[in-house]
């Protein structure tokens, strides 16, 4: 098992699922035929081997199923987790917060308001980010028309 369990088991009580990305995209296999390689992941995630293997290492990704070999093997709820992942590192969240992240969700239920409250810090530092964004993106729109304008004096 990873760090997402999005279902409930037949003897759990049914409560709502912990969604962890947006809609989620058409797995390639279905679930219980959904053993990855790692390079089958790279391929579908575009991650590198190296990354995946670090996620595990620092706690992103603990307990990938192995063969009997001992390659890994990824299941659909892996590539979820991992889509998130891409999700939290395209906001500037600090890996260090990622991993905490992580641990809360294996650590339950209980840890809901820890979970939101970092989630609502990253959301915060990714609405300054848009809100400069958009003031430099102000700049090129004035530079660019400048330029239109003045090639088309001379």
């Amino acid at each position: 098992m990873t760090v997402m369990q999005t279902t409930p088991t037949a003897t759990e009580p049914a409560t709502p699922a912990d969604i962890c990305s947006a809609p989620a995209r058409r797995h390639p296999r279905p679930d219980g035929q959904d053993r990855y390689t790692i390079s089958e992941v790279v391929a579908f995630t575009g991650l590198t081997a190296h990354t995946l293997r670090w996620y595990e290492r620092i706690g992103l990704m603990p307990h990938v199923d192995r063969s009997h070999t001992g390659q890994r093997r990824y299941s659909n709820r892996d590539l979820d987790w991992l889509d998130f992942v891409t999700k939290l590192r395209l906001t500037g969240m600090p890996v260090a917060d990622m991993v905490r992240y992580a641990e809360l969700v294996r650590e339950g239920e209980n840890t809901y308001d820890e979970r939101r409250a970092l989630l609502e810090s990253t959301r915060r530092d990714v609405l300054t980010r848009v809100a400069e964004l958009r003031d430099t993106l102000a700049v090129l729109d004035r530079k660019i028309s400048f330029y239109a304008t003045e090639g088309n004096t001379r």
